[in-house]
């Protein structure tokens, strides 16, 4: 089916009666796009390619170097052919044109008489809406059919093979590497040469094959290819192949999304699961019942607190969830996921070496942060925390238990950039406990209450000069840089700080218990903040 007409089908037409085709016989199956009328030499930034052009010669007239330049631009914007009206301003067509356009297959046609111009534009502009008009009508008959299909299919060979009955071409789908469908099904050697021809196609592209690939969630899922064995294909084929994978996309998410649902049905033995009840021979047998060949080499667990855009809004964590899977399935894990407690609990079994588990994680959370925002409109932002890395499934426990430790302490931790891994919280962690077991407040005071309490009588900045010479190691310049203050001033601060705290509290030992009381105060500042919301 064609959304325009061939040089060959116009010459048909009405006052084209006595015209003689002078050139370029073997290129009349080129396709018109639009008809125009020109009368000046340099038309290169005028054209876009598969116009039809009418002139009587006035910008060339009898000059024959100017008429092979006429032609010469003609060709390199691939226009479909001239139409040319003899007897007005040219009264020959010279050799040397004639050879070139027989060169290129461009085709001259010849009036003989004076024709109408403009009843020719018209009659071909009229024509060529109507196709566009039909085409349009098709492709939303073809829309409509293939919805019908969507609402009733379980498979989706039944698209392709749709689509591969409607055009009339060859059709294959990659699904993988080794997941290589043809429709309709093609002899072995046949197969082969097809798989030739679109690898060729790759690096030069060609007119009658055409691909697109199959986009989910952000990734590349599939590719679909229609190959033509005796026609160009057109416009209107690549905008039906353009329908059939966004149909086929809409299936395989539909697949997805009823095999997530399917995975919600396993909530109950994944808590059992990390709470620590099955044994790992139970584990290992219903891991495999759900994925077969699934061969792990450790996991970790990760708790995803997610937030919704608007206040009372209901999250639809399936999409997330979805995301989620085709995110960490690229970086060598395998994805469980369970709704605990309005979070929602990952189970990231390590499908690679274990060397690296950390670094490619890092990576894939990353991916998932770029995503904040935008997909799922009811989703806004995530916080994670990552717990122990284990080796045996069966002390997922651990992993889980030290998750959730691991995103309450991001929550109180005082940098932006903190690590989400309980690993590398080792400060925190310290403070956790002391805080759980002792009287942290009582302890900052014993160190800090001086500094503060001469900052609140004074409305001196003592205990922020504190911070900035610790941070600085006790570089002068670089903390009065850090403040921006002027070098006395600081040598003042440092003087009443010697007065408060002693003169040896840069020492070793006495410096690690402030840089730690610093961190402690500030943790409980947050604590103290989160408290107050949760009242």
């Amino acid at each position: 089916m064609k959304s325009y007409i061939s040089i060959e089908e116009i010459v048909k037409r009405k006052h084209f009666e006595h015209i003689e085709v002078i050139a370029g016989i073997e290129g009349l199956d080129r396709l018109v796009k639009w008809v125009h009328v020109v009368e000046v030499i340099q038309i290169r930034n005028l054209l876009r390619g598969n116009e039809l052009i009418l002139t009587t010669g006035l910008g060339f007239k009898d000059d024959p170097s100017l008429f092979v330049q006429f032609i010469q631009q003609l060709i390199e914007c691939e226009a479909a052919g001239l139409c040319i009206e003899i007897g007005t301003n040219t009264s020959t067509i010279p050799q040397e044109v004639i050879d070139l356009a027989n060169t290129h297959q461009f085709p001259i046609i010849m009036f003989n008489h004076e024709v109408p111009f403009v009843e020719i534009t018209q009659d071909i502009h009229s024509t060529l809406i109507n196709k566009q008009y039909q085409v349009i009508t098709d492709l939303e008959y073809y829309s409509q059919q293939l919805n019908k299909k969507l609402l009733e299919i379980s498979e989706y060979d039944e698209i392709l093979t749709f689509c591969q009955t409607y055009l009339n071409v060859q059709v294959m789908a990659r699904f993988n590497e080794d997941d290589l469908r043809f429709y309709p099904e093609a002899p072995k050697l046949e197969k082969q040469e097809l798989i030739k021809k679109r690898e060729q196609a790759k690096s030069n592209k060609q007119v009658r094959i055409a691909w697109q690939p199959v986009m989910l969630l952000g990734n590349e899922y599939a590719e679909v290819i229609i190959i033509s064995k005796d026609r160009d294909l057109t416009e209107y084929d690549y905008l039906i192949l353009d329908r059939t994978v966004t149909a086929l996309a809409q299936q395989l998410l539909r697949i997805l999304y009823v095999e997530e649902r399917k995975n919600a049905e396993e909530s109950q033995w994944m808590l059992d699961w990390l709470e620590g009840v099955h044994r790992e021979e139970i584990i290992d047998e219903h891991l495999a019942s759900l994925e077969p060949g699934l061969e792990l080499n450790g996991a970790v667990v990760c708790v995803c607190k997610y937030q919704p855009v608007k206040h009372g809004v209901e999250s639809d964590c399936t999409y997330l969830k979805l995301w989620m899977r085709t995110v960490f399935e690229q970086y060598g894990f395998h994805l469980f996921t369970i709704d605990v407690r309005q979070d929602l609990v990952l189970v990231l079994c390590n499908k690679r070496s274990a060397e690296d588990w950390k670094e490619r994680a890092v990576e894939a959370f990353e991916r998932v942060r770029q995503q904040e925002g935008t997909g799922k409109k009811s989703i806004s932002a995530y916080k994670f925390g990552v717990g122990k890395f284990i080796y045996q499934l069966e002390e997922i426990s651990l992993s889980y238990k030290t998750a959730r430790e691991a995103l309450l302490l991001t929550n109180r931790a005082t940098k932006k950039d903190m690590s989400m891994f309980y690993d590398d919280l080792h400060l925190y962690r310290i403070l956790s406990v002391i805080h759980q077991h002792a009287n942290l407040d009582e302890i900052v005071s014993d160190y800090l209450a001086p500094v503060i309490e001469y900052d609140q009588r004074y409305n001196g900045q003592l205990l922020e000069t504190l911070k900035a010479y610790l941070a600085c190691s006790g570089s002068k310049q670089e903390t009065a840089k850090r403040l921006f203050i002027v070098r006395q001033t600081l040598y003042h601060r440092i003087e009443k700080l010697e007065k408060i705290l002693g003169t040896d509290f840069m020492e070793a030992e006495k410096r690690l218990a402030l840089e730690f009381m610093l961190l402690a105060k500030d943790y409980l500042s947050i604590d103290k903040q989160l408290h107050k919301r949760s009242v």
